[in-house]
């Protein structure tokens, strides 16, 4: 049912210009729409930052009743509210951090028809007093936002997502739809047949984020290629990704102490401290968030500039997940991870050593292989991404290293053979360091403990220095020839894969090593004269003050493309400001007058 006569996709164009500031609808947004306001179950896939929030927020406005959306973190919440109210529409959140008092007082916002949309946590929609309460209001729709969590094979599985199942039986005649910006066949699926969708719409809109700049390099010094990687980001907001809670803190302080504005975020921080870093790195410029994979979901912030990767995630859906929170405003933004033998060592230990069953850490397996086959491509990066999701990509893209600068490869036959008989000569017992020093002729205590300066093998190498052997044995353990024991510390072992290689069977090509950082193509940012630069710090310094003054972001009064926008047209009046993309009713009554203002006097 609709809140009133007029037809749902012209009332639905009518909403996203008046309340959002946008003319058009972007994708298949109009579509999904259109099949909620029908009545019809969805799973909807987007990528980030391709308008997934709009596909419930103009249908809750629409349909009779509130719209309730599932949201797996209480501590955004109030910010998609805030953003929400600036905008005019009727928003709340129910959950913990509100006295009872304020939660029955949104209980009764609800019951009285006048509320558009209800943000809820999974486990707290789920108890019987709140059910109970909602089954007596007039409920639009439920949106199941952050989708893939659960499925048990996706990337961020939550427990508390796999009873949302009840809400068919609770809501038998209410449209769901599953939101994700990340979900392979498989988890698709498994989305679907979890959450008991009714046979649901599909709606996958690709996964191309061709704004994003990928760039892999070989981990030597972590610290000092963070660095140099950092040199083009000066006064950017980022993230920073470690595998660990330790490496997080060490590497925030050693940041901070590079002049760094960066703050550590991981699960076993104090809830307050983390929450306050949180809102930091939200309401801030320039902020670097290094973080576990606990930060993340959910973060909206539209200015990113870099995603890092200190260390290998988990999976390639992981990965998209987390590099997907750089450049959400559309502007040009970097993807960048180091990556060494290592991390294959430690991931998959933590695979093995998990309690998972037998089939689930198979598909692990398979996802880390996926993750190691594509950080070692030798072709357009994008291309093996996106087929990787089992999209088809016709051409290469042009920005990534790959393209960029297409790695070189070299006949590493004969090196390769060395290097796996001195793996078969020392036992299959040790790790890559050891077998490294047995091949170079370095006579160091353990090479010496174990007699190993007498094997045929010992100083065959010696012709390659230690990183590029670390180069070989780590494409080794990518291609198949050789695979780290986690119940042997990570010894390298020779796979059935390797007897064609020492028998001289086939000819081996490798990435040649290099340190020298890829070219890139110049940045596509915008271009400003001198006078243009200071209005435009002119309407930053407004915004930020606006922000301040309401305790919100500065992105939800007005993102840059929507600052720049004013940069360039100069609107004069109010009808021309409504013109400007981001400015709706809500915003000009509220922020209009004071930027026509200043860009009147600058």
């Amino acid at each position: 049912m609709i809140k009133n006569n007029t037809s749902s996709l012209e009332q639905s164009r009518q909403i996203l210009k008046t309340v959002f500031g946008y003319d058009a609808f972007r994708g298949q947004q109009a579509d999904v729409i259109s099949a909620i306001c029908d009545g019809k179950d969805a799973l909807v896939l987007m990528p980030t930052g391709g308008g997934k929030s709009l596909c419930y927020q103009i249908p809750s406005m629409l349909r009779a009743g509130v719209g309730i959306i599932v949201s797996p973190l209480i501590a955004l919440m109030r910010d998609q509210v805030r953003a929400l109210e600036d905008l005019g529409v009727q928003a709340a959140y129910l959950n913990s951090t509100l006295s009872a008092t304020e939660q029955q007082s949104v209980m009764n916002w609800v019951k009285s028809g006048e509320l558009d949309l209800l943000y809820i946590a999974p486990e707290r929609l789920l108890q019987a007093a709140t059910l109970s309460q909602l089954q007596l209001c007039n409920v639009a729709l439920i949106a199941i936002d952050e989708a893939h969590c659960v499925s048990s094979w996706g990337h961020d599985f939550r427990q508390d997502y796999l009873d949302l199942y009840r809400l068919k039986e609770a809501f038998p005649n209410t449209p769901r739809l599953a939101l994700t910006a990340t979900a392979d066949p498989r988890t698709q699926a498994d989305i679907s047949q979890r959450l008991a969708l009714t046979q649901p719409e599909f709606f996958l809109d690709g996964f191309d984020r061709p704004n994003i700049y990928y760039m892999v390099q070989a981990k030597s010094d972590a610290r000092k290629q963070l660095l140099a990687f950092l040199l083009e980001h000066k006064g950017d907001a980022g993230i920073v990704y470690c595998l660990s809670r330790k490496s997080v803190e060490a590497t925030a302080e050693f940041l901070h102490l590079q002049g760094y504005k960066a703050l550590p975020y991981h699960a076993g921080m104090n809830t307050h401290l983390r929450n306050q870093h949180q809102e930091q790195f939200l309401r801030e410029e320039a902020v670097i968030m290094v973080a576990t994979i606990a930060f993340g979901m959910g973060i909206d912030k539209p200015d990113v500039r870099f995603v890092a990767h200190l260390d290998l995630p988990k999976s390639i859906e992981a990965y998209y997940q987390e590099t997907g929170r750089a450049g959400r405003d559309g502007q040009p933004a970097d993807a960048w991870m180091v990556y060494g033998l290592q991390d294959v060592v430690r991931l998959s230990k933590m695979v093995a050593e998990s309690n998972a069953d037998e089939s689930h850490k198979v598909i692990e397996r398979s996802k880390l292989d996926a993750l190691l086959g594509w950080c070692e491509v030798t072709t357009c990066r994008r291309r093996q991404l996106l087929r990787l999701f089992g999209e088809h990509m016709e051409n290469d893209c042009g920005n990534c290293d790959t393209c960029l600068k297409p790695p070189i490869t070299w006949d590493s036959t004969e090196a390769a053979q060395k290097a796996l008989s001195c793996v078969y000569r020392t036992g299959q017992r040790f790790g890559a360091g050891h077998v490294i020093d047995v091949l170079r002729g370095q006579t160091r205590d353990k090479v010496l403990q174990f007699n190993h300066d007498k094997l045929t093998t010992f100083g065959i190498g010696k012709e390659f220095s230690d990183i590029a052997w670390r180069s070989i044995f780590r494409q080794l353990v990518v291609r198949g020839f050789l695979y780290a024991d986690h119940s042997r510390y990570g010894a390298l072992r020779l796979t059935p894969a390797s007897r064609e290689l020492l028998r001289g069977e086939l000819q081996l090509f490798l990435r040649e090593e290099t340190s020298k950082p890829k070219a890139r193509k110049a940045r596509v940012t915008y271009t400003l004269e001198l006078e243009e630069e200071t209005l435009m710090d002119a309407l930053k310094s407004l915004r930020k003050d606006i922000a301040t003054q309401n305790s919100i972001p500065p992105y939800v009064v007005f993102h840059d493309a929507t600052l720049l926008e004013m940069v360039k047209v100069r609107p004069t009046s109010a009808q021309e400001m409504l013109q400007i993309t981001g400015v709706g009713q809500s915003k000009l009554q509220k922020y209009g007058e004071a930027f026509l203002q200043t860009l009147a006097t600058n």
